[in-house]
This record gives structure tokens, C-alpha cells and sequence, in this order.
């Protein structure tokens, strides 16, 4: 027996190279950024390019309904997120990053709104690539004073 490599085609990926893509040739992958700001009256998404600083699409979820108290609902984010996808697709993006971030801050609540969810869902299920998912609300760090004076509020 000889200890040789089994040749393959000159071109041709190695024998030993499986791949799910079509011809045997990976496609590459073009990374946007999905920040979306939940809170508990809204949805917005705005993508943009890796470096974060050219906007590429953006909607909202007060865009996508009439009343205003359906604007946060997790329909109004889905389909806001369906229209920033067909944007992102023709303008030839099929990964994303994404960062969630609610209110946060001073007086607004930590934890992302009913919207938020919905939209990760509805991007991944449209055919991009979800890359990373990150929480980004921001915190206070003892930087304002409360608000209420010296004893606090008084009831």
C-alpha cells in the first residue's frame, strides 16, 4: 500500500472539504448591525454597516400600525423588522449583529419591551444570519441626582 493522498481535480476543493453550499464554493458574508430600541410604547430598528456609523434601513413600529397603542406590540416589531430585512437583502447584506437596548438610564425601565423578541425572531426566520446578540441598555453609574430632594417623596 502506498501512503498517498487520494488527487483530486486540479480547481476542485479537496475531497476531504464537505460544505452545504451549492457547488462546493462558500459564499461570503456581508455584517450589518441591528440596533433595536424596545420600550413599552415603541419599536425601532435601525441597521447599519459594521463600523456604525452609515445608516442602511430603519423602521419603526409606529410606522406599521394606526393606533398608537399598538406601536410596542410584538405584530408592529415583526413586521417593521420583515421591512428593514427586504432593504438589507437588496442592498446586499445577509448577516447581522444585533444589539438590543431598552430605556435604561436614569428613570427608565432595564428590561427591553414586548417588541424586541418578535423582531430577532422575524429577521432570522426571513434567511439572515444572526452573528451576535448583545444587550446594550445603558446604566446609570451615580451620575444625576434623584429627583425627589433631601428625604425623598413624600406620600
Amino acid at each position: 500500500m502506498s501512503s498517498e493522498k487520494p488527487q483530486s481535480r486540479p480547481g476542485s476543493p479537496p475531497r476531504s472539504f464537505r460544505t452545504d453550499y451549492p457547488a462546493g464554493r462558500p459564499t461570503s458574508i456581508r455584517w450589518g448591525i441591528a440596533h433595536i430600541l424596545s420600550t413599552y410604547n415603541n419599536t425601532i430598528i435601525t441597521v447599519t454597516d459594521i463600523t456604525g456609523t452609515e445608516t442602511i434601513a430603519r423602521s419603526s413600529g409606529g410606522q406599521m400600525v394606526k393606533s398608537d397603542r399598538l406601536e410596542s406590540s410584538p405584530t408592529a416589531a415583526m413586521n417593521a423588522a420583515q421591512k428593514v430585512a427586504e432593504i438589507c437583502k437588496e442592498k446586499g447584506i445577509n448577516g447581522l449583529y444585533i444589539k438590543v437596548r431598552a430605556k435604561g438610564g436614569h428613570q427608565g425601565p432595564k428590561n427591553p419591551g414586548p417588541g424586541a423578541q418578535a423582531a430577532i425572531r422575524k429577521l432570522s426566520r426571513i434567511g439572515i444570519r444572526i452573528g451576535k446578540i448583545e444587550e446594550v441598555t445603558p446604566e446609570p453609574h451615580n451620575g444625576c441626582r434623584a429627583k425627589g430632594g433631601r428625604r425623598g417623596r413624600r406620600v
